[in-house]
């Protein structure tokens, strides 16, 4: 009869080591059912589980492997497995896979011990521990972000307390958690679509055009009630919108030219791009300013709402259909019909409450730093950090980061020729 053995090594990492290994138990017929390695700061922890198919032999490949492991200078344990246990296990794989993704300007102990203690909570087991984000400089104050990607698995009885709970401790420790589950559509997105203020620029534009016009604090008291879902979207619109009436196509071009990018939008569009998505702004605001922003950024889809515009002045009117909630669910849905894409593979990225109809038909709906109306409600949120924390919600890590600046620039050259 076979014998299972868990093996595990630890120590100075170096080259070879696997060959090392793997070399003298081939020597044995020995069969791998399992293998996994980890790298921390030069320091290897190694760990297969093997079957060797013939128990009379096994005392010579252990043999074997202790004195090539002392000559190493690596440590050994080896522990042995039940042909019940090890098929228990098998048995187990089978559960649902999820991914918890912690995302801060620093990553402590604290956070970890309160993220894992939840997981553990709720019968997750946590199979796997990577840090998706580049090694953060020892001034902690110089970090801009961190990450460290969780792989969990079980069924856990009370979906909506998990996410509730994750999101109450990512308020009370300023950090920022997702949770999702692991299939193959978080792995495979095609298509971005984004919100336009407050989301991919830091104002709200209509804000900014009724300052020119003198009503700033009438339209943002309106505006701020609307986010919040206080007032239907269409209704608050045509009265904000009311009071621009007679202001001057002109302040357009000066309101564009200040608006500032949210942190991360550059980095967040440039990757998206480099890494062949499709990406869309669908925006309540205006169409003007959006396609400032996607001639600005690449960006491959604008749906917004067109100022109507009469000698050369705002008519306090809107052209066509207003880009409400339903309209931008509708658009979405619209896109990734026409690049063949399914509503797995949509990420959703918005701030208000008329986002949260878009934000409920994507795979992947993520409230950026919005208010807490639509962080209760949307599946994900972003409230610590910049836009470009997303990527490492599709499994973006740092060191990707390089391939995919050269191969955008490979790309612009390309149209620049």
């Amino acid at each position: 009869m076979s014998e299972l053995i868990l093996i595990n090594v630890s120590g100075r990492d170096k080259p070879g080591l696997t060959s090392e290994i793997t070399g003298i138990m081939g020597q044995f017929g020995v069969r791998i059912l399992d293998i996994g390695q980890a790298v921390i700061h030069d320091h290897l922890t190694w760990g297969l589980v093997a079957e060797v198919p013939d128990e009379d032999k096994a005392p010579t490949v252990f043999k074997e492997l202790l004195f090539r492991m002392h000559e190493l200078d690596l440590q050994v344990r080896f522990e042995p497995i039940t042909h019940k246990a090890y098929g228990e296990w098998v048995a187990g794989k089978g559960r649902a896979r999820y991914v918890v993704t912690l995302i801060a300007r620093d990553i402590t102990a604290e956070q970890i011990a309160r993220v894992s203690g939840i997981t553990a909570a709720h019968g997750l087991n946590i199979d796997n521990i990577s840090r998706l984000s580049g090694r953060p400089s020892l001034e902690a104050g110089r970090n801009r972000i961190a990450c460290v990607e969780f792989s969990v698995r079980g069924t856990p009885a009370d979906l909506e307390q998990l996410r509730a709970d994750f999101l109450h401790i990512a308020a009370e420790l300023n950090v920022d958690i997702a949770f999702q589950e692991d299939s193959i559509y978080r792995r495979n997105r095609r298509l971005v679509v984004f919100d336009m203020d407050s989301t991919l620029i830091e104002a709200e534009v209509i804000d900014e055009l009724a300052r020119e016009a003198g009503v700033g604090p009438e339209v943002a008291a309106i505006t701020e009630r609307a986010m919040l879902g206080e007032l239907d979207f269409s209704a608050s619109f045509r009265e904000r919108l009311a009071l621009l009436k007679g202001l001057d196509e002109s302040v357009l071009a000066k309101v564009a030219q200040r608006l500032k990018l949210t942190e991360g939008a550059e980095r967040l569009i440039a990757t998206l791009r480099s890494l062949g998505y499709r990406t869309a702004i669908l925006s309540g605001g205006f169409s003007y300013f959006a396609k400032h922003l996607q001639q600005r950024l690449g960006i491959d889809y604008v749906y917004a709402n067109e100022l109507e515009i009469r000698d050369g002045k705002v008519t306090g009117e809107v052209v066509g259909e207003i880009v409400d909630g339903q309209r931008k669910a509708a658009l979405l849905l619209e896109i990734a019909e026409r690049e063949h894409v399914r509503q797995e593979q949509v990420i959703a990225v918005g701030d208000g409450a008329n986002d949260l109809p878009m934000l409920s038909q994507a795979g992947l709906g993520v409230a950026f730093r919005a208010k807490p109306l639509v962080k209760e409600s949307a599946r994900h949120a972003i409230s610590t950090l910049g836009l470009d924390a997303i990527l490492y919600l599709i499994g973006f890590r740092d060191s990707d980061q390089s391939l995919s600046e050269q191969t955008q620039d490979l790309s612009e050259r390309k149209l620049n020729r």
